[in-house]
């Protein structure tokens, strides 16, 4: 039953959002969603054109077992998950490739294969190191609440050394295997936050856990498929999502949150406010001056970002069936392209290209005998050394260029086509700067550096998305609304009283 007559307001209807609305709903409370665009979902979203079908945000969806938890273990009446074999297949510059299976025994043989017995054996001890990380940091930095130097000094001294957190990602990898093209093909799970494995802590290996051992799955329908089962639910309990409802303030007084005003004026009073929203743009943007402390603004807003990305959604003729649902094409310099990106602030001039083709499991995402391609390079967050305005066209030849010398040439294939630059993703999603996963992974204390989900300053204002604990990626998110949720319901009672 709820503990005041005032709903909980949540700013954004993208999937930490919604996955807290859901844990509130099913506690008995009032949600109100509040979301700025025509439709839910955030990142997450879908584009359709001339019988052609994309998304535009996520393509790559782990742990299964946080959904099942959100669904309350109904997860089949909602949204059906399949396997994806392979994983991932992996293209070299010199015409060399494998495909990457979640099947130990088979990617040993793949291995073995493609590169020698020493570095199929370094692979198997490398996951068991990864799951080693994953056991331990777990509860400290993935499932529970934000992780605290005190928590974090509690870890057993005897497991400290496994959670490697001195080392580097590829520090850690090299270790392992030899092969340049496996330290490669390792170092690229650094991406999936944003973050250069030349830099982020070696403790992010805990990502290969995730995928190589847990499994790639895909949402029948594609991935948006999952922010209309996330919507659904939702609504089932009785939460209230107004569209095409932006937020102009978060209405505060006396240090605690009142409701929020929205664009057209109007004014909402709530017992709390949950951001599903970059929180440097809350505190920018959405908090009263006077209720933040400028030194709090200035250090959200200048916190180096994440990578960004540039896609081209291509609708092209013709099949290739030598490229499986999720592809890499790898750049012949991988630390000179997170130099380009980190360092010297340019989209690389040799990208590694992900090539996602969901019409190779929905066939009805594209006409028949053609393949919808949703191309991704990663590149920086926006600033001022790159002109997209201006430079976006030419890198779009350049990326095609680079899938040509690859031998997948399709620029006479092109039937449709859309592209989505970091100033369109800012744009479009309120990612600061256009960045994937918010602030950079890129030095060890990233963790504990992460915005809380609990806001420090004002009380009754809380935070989900990839921007806060415990960070980026769709099963991540989902765990943020969920821990936000949990922290709000704790203090509600506290609030109710004060009245």
């Amino acid at each position: 039953m709820p503990l005041t007559n005032l709903p909980i307001i949540i700013i954004g209807a993208g999937i930490g959002g919604l996955s807290a609305a859901i844990r509130l709903a099913s506690a008995g409370q009032r949600v109100i969603v509040l979301e700025a665009n025509a439709a839910v979902g955030g990142k997450m979203s879908e584009v359709r054109a001339e019988g052609f079908r994309w998304d535009t945000g996520p393509s790559v969806i782990t742990m299964r077992h946080v959904f099942d938890d959100t669904f309350a273990g109904r997860l089949a009446d909602y949204l059906t998950l399949v396997p994806v074999d392979p994983l991932t297949r992996y293209f070299y510059p010199d015409g060399t490739r494998f495909d990457a299976l979640a099947n130990r025994e088979a990617m040993t043989e793949v291995l073995r294969q493609f590169a020698n017995a020493d570095d199929a054996a370094g692979y198997l001890k490398y996951l068991d190191y990864a799951k080693r990380i994953h056991d331990i940091t777990g509860g400290v930095f993935i499932y529970n609440d934000p992780p605290t130097l005190w928590r974090v000094a509690r870890t057993p001294l005897r497991d400290m050394p496994a959670v490697d957190p001195l080392r580097t990602m590829h520090g850690a990898i090299q270790s392992f295997v030899k092969s340049p093209k496996l330290r490669q093909f390792l170092g690229r799970f650094a991406t999936y936050v944003g973050a250069s494995p030349y830099l982020a802590p070696a403790t992010l290996n805990v990502i290969a856990d995730v995928e190589l051992s847990g499994g790639v799955w895909y949402p029948q329908g594609g991935i948006y498929a999952i922010a209309r089962a996330f919507q659904r639910r939702a609504e089932e309990l009785g939460v209230e999502i107004r569209t095409r409802c932006a937020v102009r303030q978060i209405d505060v007084r006396d240090g605690a949150v009142t409701g929020v005003t929205l664009a057209d004026g109007s004014q909402i009073a709530a017992a709390a406010v949950i951001a599903n929203v970059d929180v440097a743009t809350v505190y920018d943007k959405l908090l009263p001056r006077a209720a933040v402390k400028p030194r709090r603004v200035a250090q959200l807003t200048s916190a180096e970002p994440s990578c960004s990305g540039f896609i081209l959604l291509l609708g092209v003729e013709g099949e290739h069936p030598k490229l499986a649902h999720h592809n890499i094409f790898f750049s012949s310099d991988y630390r000179r392209e997170f130099d380009d990106i980190f360092a010297r602030g340019v989209p690389p001039d040799d990208p590694t290209i992900y090539v996602s083709i969901t019409s190779k499991t929905d066939r009805d995402h594209a006409p028949e005998g053609c393949e919808n391609w949703f191309v991704l390079v990663n590149t920086p967050a926006v600033d001022a050394r790159f002109d997209w305005a201006t430079q976006a066209a030419a890198y779009r030849v350049h990326v095609l260029e680079r899938l040509a010398a690859y031998g997948y040439d399709v620029r006479g294939k092109i039937r449709v086509e859309k592209v989505l630059t970091p100033v369109d993703i800012a744009g479009l999603t309120g990612a600061r700067r256009g960045a994937l996963y918010g602030a950079s992974s890129n030095d060890k204390f990233s963790a504990l550096r992460r915005p809380h989900n609990r806001a420090r300053d004002v009380r009754g204002l809380y935070f989900a998305g990839g921007t806060t604990h415990p960070g980026g990626g769709v099963p991540m998110v989902t765990l943020s609304g969920k821990v936000a949720a949990q922290m709000l319901l704790a203090d509600l009672p506290d609030r109710a009283q004060r009245g």
